[in-house]
This record gives C-alpha cells, structure tokens and sequence, in this order.
C-alpha cells in the first residue's frame, strides 16, 4: 500500500486520458450485463425447465387444442404422477400495448406440478373459494400497480366481451430467474363462459415424471397412446420445448457472442494503447527509479497494477451499474418478462475485465521492465 500515492500520482497525470479509458471499461462492461440479461431473458424457459415435466400438445400446433378428457387417459399411462393444463386466453388490460401471458388453468392440479410457484396460503385458498378469482405474478403486479382485492378487467381478443376478474393472490418464484409475469385465472370459468365450440377443449398439457430418467419412455407411451385419433398429440420435454420457443427468436446466443467479442476484442486495443503511451512518457521516471535501485520485477509490476486497476474500477463500475439497472425489472414492457444478472455472470465478467486489463498492460510493463537506463536517460 506504501506505493498507491505513486500508483494514483501517475493515474492522474492525464486526467482527461485516465477518465476515458475508465469510461471504456465501464461502457463495455454495462453492456456486457445488458446482453447477460438479455440472454438470459430469451433462454430463462430453457434454463428453468423442469427435468421431471412434458409438454403434451396437438401434433398440428400450439394453437391447436385438445380435449379435456385427456387428462384422465394420460394419468392412466406409467410413470405419470399428476397432470395439469393451460388454455391461452390472450386478453388486452386497458391498452393494446399491455401485453402480458394469461392463461386459464387447472386450479386442483397446478401446484403439485409448478411447485416452484410461491403464493401464500390464504391467497390459494380465496381463489378455491372464487371462481372468478385470478392471481398474478408479483412483475406484472407490480407494472400495473395491482394489489390483492382489486377488480382486473381483461377485454377478450380471441373470446368475446370484456371478463373481470378478483385478483385474489400474488405469486413469486422461488428462484430469480422464474417467471413471474402470468396472469392466471380458473379453467373452469373460462369453460363456463366459452362459446360452445371450445367448451370442454384446453390447449396444452403438463405432465409429471413419478421419474425424470423415464422421460423418453413416457414421451412415447403418449403419444402411441393417441396416435391416429381425431386429436394427435406431439410430446416433448419442458427444456425441448423452452428451446423451439428460444431457437424461433433467431440465433441470439450467436448475436450476443459476436457483439460481445468484438467489444471486448476493441477494448483491449484501446487500452493496450492506453498504456503504451503512458509508458513512452515516464520513460525518465522509470529510469531514474530503477538507477536509485527499483528492478525489473517491480517496474514491471507496477505497470501491470496500474493497467489492471483501470480496468477494474472502470469495468466494476459499469457492472455495478448494469446489476443495478437489471434490478428495476423488464425495460420493455412485457417482451423481456425475466431481465436478471446472475452472480455467475457478474463474477465472469470481473474476471473478463481482469484479463483484459492484464492483456492491455503486459506488452508496455515488458518493455518498462527491459528499459535500459543509459539508454533511457539519453532520449531526455
């Protein structure tokens, strides 16, 4: 520590040229957690799919949906532990820009198969009590300004009519990168209210593994199970379907790589310019400091340390700012429901600035470290 007045001396001897290589590093940085985020929004169904759950559809489409009579054939097939069902319901609150997932789902079955969804006790128990009850995620609540008592209408775009809605409960996840944007009310009011061609109809199953390593085996059972009836079902896993979903937005994760890689490639040019310069300036210094004594390693070292100090105050800030920023929730609006910086991520990208920094400044503190003094003391 006796050597930090140096260190920082000899930072602030270009005030202005010291400022904006910090500011490099913190821009490059924020960026990085914004594509982190970014990421992660576009890949959290995949990341977060359950290992022990299938998605059971109609083999024509999504959109496409099955009888509710499934349900009792499918909890007849081995290894299936307990189903559940969702319809979309694809409303509009107030605004067409509103936009958030609504679905109509099985009240009696869906915590045994979602046990990661967290919503007090009470609050399950009044939307039991209320079939007009609906609860929401504690992200889309909060957008919305919603609190448990309020009256939710929701105009029906696909159905007819404007339907309200008690919300009666809020849920969260019990990890951070779950989803926590549903709207979710019961399938037994929208089977009541629907026109006669959808009663008795849902769109997409769940079903449960007793054992997740059966998965292939079950797969097949179901699908056998209503191959060339007038409803065919298509069955994958959670994670296969989170990653059709994922792969139909483009190839993000290259997009997300490419941009990356270019930032960091340029900022390590900028930076190893950076500290050349620094060094060709105090090439008397450096040579006085080693005649009264100082060696190589140090010269060396404290170039090194100056290099990655930068880095690290100015790449530590910028991830400090974009941790903060991803923690104000979804900046969209709605398209990116899940917008989180994993710790994992940001300790890479500490150690990504780390390297950069250590990159920038060892060309430079190799050659300070190789300076002769004679030779030194001659260019001045």
């Amino acid at each position: 520590m006796k050597y930090l007045p140096l260190i920082v001396a000899n930072l602030l001897r270009k005030k202005i040229r010291t400022m904006l290589t910090l500011g490099s590093f913190l821009v490059a940085l924020f960026l990085y957690g914004i594509l982190v985020a970014v990421r992660g929004a576009f890949n959290q169904g995949v990341e977060m799919a359950g290992l022990d759950r299938l998605v059971v559809t109609n083999k024509v489409s999504i959109i496409q949906p099955l009888p509710l009579a499934y349900r009792e054939r499918l909890l007849r097939i081995p290894g299936v532990k307990q189903v559940t069902d969702f319809s979309w319901f694809g409303g509009v609150y107030k605004d067409e820009k509103n936009f958030f997932p609504q679905f109509a789902f099985d009240h009696e079955t869906f915590r045994e198969v979602f046990p990661e969804i967290l919503i007090p006790e009470a609050q399950w128990q009044a939307l039991l009590a209320d079939k007009t009850g609906a609860i929401a995620g504690a992200v889309t609540a909060k957008r919305f300004g919603w609190k448990v008592g309020d009256r939710v209408p929701i105009r029906a775009t696909y159905y007819q009519g404007v339907w309200e809605f008690n919300l009666v409960g809020i849920y969260k996840g019990a990890r951070p990168q779950d989803d926590e944007s549903w709207f979710l009310f019961r399938r037994d009011h929208l089977d009541e209210k629907a026109p006669p061609g959808r009663k008795g109809l849902t769109g997409w199953y769940y079903a449960k593994l007793a054992d997740p390593n059966q998965a292939l085996r079950v797969t097949k059972a179901i699908d056998e199970q209503f191959a060339n009836s007038t409803w065919e079902t298509r069955t994958q896993t959670e994670k296969e379907m989170a990653m059709s979903f994922a792969k139909s937005m483009g190839n993000i994760e290259f997009l997300i790589l490419a941009i990356g890689s270019v930032v960091f490639f340029t900022l390590l040019l900028v930076s190893g310019n950076t500290m050349a310069i620094a060094v060709r300036e105090r090439v008397g210094e450096l040579a006085v400091m080693k005649a009264v004594g100082y060696g190589d390693g140090f010269v060396l070292g404290l170039v090194m340390f100056e290099s990655m100090l930068i880095a690290l105050l100015g790449g530590g800030t910028g991830l400090l700012l974009a941790k903060a920023f991803s923690m104000r929730g979804d900046p969209t609006g709605g398209m990116l429901p899940v917008f989180y910086i994993p710790t994992a991520a940001m300790a890479l990208g500490f150690g990504l600035t780390a390297v950069v920094g250590a990159a920038a400044g060892v060309l430079p503190a190799y050659s300070a470290s190789r300076l002769r003094v004679i030779e030194a003391l001659r260019r001045l």
